[in-house]
């Protein structure tokens, strides 16, 4: 297992030069510098640099603390938002079976919760728990983030008044500080199983701590190889000073200059719906580190061919303000052959014979091209299969280019200070103590 994911920038030529492109991945290497050596903005959050190494002496720990939920429940609800659940759940869509919730012969299954406040979503989980063998998986640094907070109150509250408190107490696993905050504070007093997300790595990089691998191995994934594709990507990048060779620093580079020339979007682009939840994890990464001070380059994400027949229109021949980044896998796990039929009614015997795949890659050749004429420069990555190897490998090439990028744009990658806008929005509209007063004022404004 030796290869490693591609990065084709044929298609933003026309855009911009391949020459700049490499003279910026050059320059970069000062901000790659900056990342090791510890001396620019946010690196007192630098810790995700070295997960690769650091984690090793825990995925002993994480294994066992899986095989032991899946020894007691059937199902595990995982209890995080953002970059506590994102990357988990990338790596176990792209990994499942398409149609899990159909198939009779799993062990175990993860279900999510604390990502919303939908009130609805709540109630049909509560409905799915009354019926199934659960335990549960609590993410959170502090404890008091409101969507995750809210949902393990409520699942915890439902949990124990099934089970009763002493037998609910062993199937629940916190994933927080390693010595402050509230979920700390109540995993101490009711004897909770704990992992420790570590100080100086945030939500959106710690997909390679024990928020993102538990709920992995979880799913019976094999977080040893996602970890070792990751440690491949940091061998060829970290201390690579080449900017010709060093991919996350051309990747950072070329995605710059085409924001310099007035493409303000990028699109992550994959033809493999299992990829769905990765542009999610991907949108958070480069949306939260990069969109301040009023900077940054907008990360959307489309699911081709389907989205080809709604927003393919808008991107062909809409505003050209959008840059697309396509994420392909060059060989499907499983085969499919399209079956010849002797009238022929469908006219599709000229592709009688022919994978599936061989279909959906010149779908995807042929809308680069068209996308490309549109004038839609195109960077093209690819992986050559979906395995915990290669997706180990996109997380550090995406998290290092992040970096880098941020650099490139002068603001700080690894902090979050739009966030707490709408945070104390919220407090202060529902009567949160200290926020009486600033709630007065919000609601006369509503009204």
């Amino acid at each position: 297992m030796n290869e490693t994911l591609s990065l084709n920038l044929r298609n933003i030529a026309d855009f911009v030069s391949l020459e700049e492109v490499t003279a910026l991945a050059q320059q970069s290497v000062r901000h790659l510098d900056s990342l090791n050596n510890k001396t620019g903005a946010g690196n007192d959050f630098l810790g995700w640099m070295t997960l690769p190494d650091d984690i090793l002496p825990q995925l002993d720990n994480i294994e066992k603390c899986a095989e032991y939920l899946r020894s007691i429940s059937d199902f595990t609800v995982v209890i995080g938002i953002g970059g506590s659940y994102l990357g988990s759940r990338a790596v176990i869509e792209a990994l499942s079976h398409t149609f899990t919730s159909l198939r009779q012969d799993l062990h175990h299954e993860v279900l999510f919760a604390g990502q919303n406040l939908s009130e609805d979503y709540i109630a049909d989980l509560l409905e799915i728990l009354d019926k199934v063998n659960y335990s549960i998986v609590v993410i959170s640094k502090s404890g008091v983030t409101t969507e995750p907070a809210i949902a393990f109150r409520i699942i915890r509250n439902h949990l124990e008044h099934k089970l009763g408190k002493a037998e609910a107490n062993k199937r629940i696993v916190a994933i927080t500080d390693s010595s402050k905050g509230a979920l700390r504070l109540l995993s101490q007093k009711n004897g909770y199983r704990t992992f420790v997300i570590p100080d100086n790595i945030g939500g959106r990089y710690s997909v390679l701590t024990p928020a993102g691998l538990l709920p992995i191995a979880l799913c019976g994934f094999d977080i040893r190889l996602l970890v070792g594709g990751a440690k491949s990507m940091e061998e060829i990048s970290r201390t690579n000073r080449n900017g010709e060779s060093n991919l996350p620093l051309l990747y950072a580079a070329a995605r710059n200059l085409i924001l310099q020339s007035g493409k303000t979007t990028e699109i992550m682009v994959s033809y493999n719906p299992k990829l769905h939840y990765f542009a999610e994890w991907w949108k958070q990464l480069f949306g939260e580190s990069e969109g301040k001070d009023g900077k940054g380059i907008f990360p959307a994400a489309v699911d081709f061919t389907t989205d080809l027949h709604s927003l393919g229109q808008y991107i062909q021949d809409g505003q050209r303000i959008l840059f697309e980044t396509v994420l392909s896998v060059r060989e499907p796990a499983k085969k499919v052959t399209v079956p010849e039929e002797e009238d022929d009614a469908d006219q599709l015997n000229y592709l009688a014979g022919k994978r599936m795949s061989y279909v959906d890659h010149n779908a995807a050749a042929g809308t680069i091209l068209a996308h490309n004429d549109g004038n839609v420069p195109v960077i093209h990555i690819s992986i050559p299969e979906l395995t915990e190897y290669y997706i180990g490998q996109l997380f550090y090439f995406f998290e290092l280019a992040c970096g880098v990028s941020g650099y490139i744009l002068d603001v700080n990658p690894f902090d979050q200070p739009g966030v707490e806008a709408y945070k104390k929005n919220m407090f202060a509209l529902n009567n949160k103590p200290g926020y009486e007063e600033a709630g007065k004022i919000l609601k006369e404004r509503l009204k």
